[in-house]
């Protein structure tokens, strides 16, 4: 994949794109201070050249009946690819799992997690464990999310 040298105009879309998936082309070549034609192609080049990578609603976990969050710091019994790659298999189809990301330091894995309830969560928990080459599994439950930003920092001036 082909990566575009950004400029002032390409961080400045990246960053109203970024806080807003759903603003409009014409309005978003407005805050860039170019013309609309010019400002989707940028986007598309921005999208070919991997920097965009897709576009999502955010939905409250919540109002959908998943009232716990929780992290997961997991432990294997080995390192290996076959090992790493079988467990990242197992979570990519568990659908409760949001996030999964191989770490350092501690464990190897953290997982990000919703569930229904307590008993649920406890019935995923219960799960991990059994899962093959599991060796620890800790939990930590969210208790309140008090800051929630996706995606990376871009400055008002075009600086990452």
């Amino acid at each position: 994949m082909r990566r575009v040298k950004l400029d002032e105009i390409d961080l400045r879309i990246l960053r109203d794109l970024q806080n807003n998936g759903r603003i409009t082309n014409v309005e978003l070549a407005r805050r860039a201070g170019i013309s609309a034609p010019p400002c989707l192609r940028r986007v598309r080049a921005l999208e070919d050249s991997g920097y965009i990578r897709g576009y999502h609603a955010e939905l409250d976990t919540e109002a959908l009946g998943f009232e716990v969050t929780f992290f997961v710091l997991v432990g294997l019994d080995s390192q290996s690819e076959a090992v790493l790659s079988e467990f990242q298999a197992l979570v990519t189809d568990w659908a409760e799992v949001r996030e999964c990301h191989m770490v350092r330091g501690a464990g190897d894995f953290v997982l990000k997690i919703v569930a229904r309830n307590t008993a649920h969560e406890n019935e995923l928990t219960e799960q991990l464990t059994a899962a093959a080459h599991v060796t620890t599994v800790q939990t930590i439950q969210v208790i309140r999310t008090s800051k929630y930003r996706p995606g990376v920092p871009i400055r008002p001036n075009g600086q990452m």
